[in-house]
């Protein structure tokens, strides 16, 4: 339901805005990794104008889907108990070190949106595990992610061999 969800909002962005959207955090890594971790949100990187200067116009969108904004600081929306979270994409080299140009993009029912490759995921886990609130709050589930990705990646190493 999330998965779709997110489609659609990408549909939108695309269509309304012209901006092509990341699919980040645990939702974007389920996809990646085709299994569900069970992702609590729909997180989207968006260029950071969008979250400054043409902040209206995502407001206005999500608005007219019959989105609430419920965190103006997280710009967060909420809609029949589904949270959608907009952050700026430009974010992931300084916290991560990922080549944004480097990114794939993904085409699914004519909507496109970018999403990380499995060693960029590793790089913002890892990123994440040092960062101050979700070493406190979500380390654990951070270190799940880490041992997950990497048994992946060491599994699709094996298999290429």
């Amino acid at each position: 339901m999330k998965k779709k969800e997110f489609i659609h909002i990408a549909g939108l962005l695309n269509e309304k805005l012209d901006i092509v959207p990341l699919l980040f955090g645990s939702l974007g890594l389920e996809q990646r990794l085709n299994r569900s971790l069970n992702a609590d949100d729909i997180d989207v990187l968006i260029p950071e104008i969008f979250l400054n200067e043409k902040w209206d116009s995502v407001a206005k969108l999500m608005s007219d889907d019959g989105y609430t904004l419920c965190d103006l600081h997280e710009h967060e929306f909420k809609k029949s108990g589904l949270c959608v979270a907009f952050a700026a994409i430009e974010s992931l080299t300084p916290f991560a070190g990922i080549d944004l140009k480097q990114i794939p993009i993904i085409k699914e029912d004519r909507v496109c949106y970018y999403l990380l490759n499995l060693h960029d995921y590793l790089k913002v886990y890892e990123a994440s595990a040092k960062d101050g609130y979700r070493k406190n709050v979500k380390n654990k589930k951070d270190e799940q992610k880490i041992k997950l990705i990497s048994n992946e990646i060491r599994n699709s190493q094996n298999d290429a061999l």
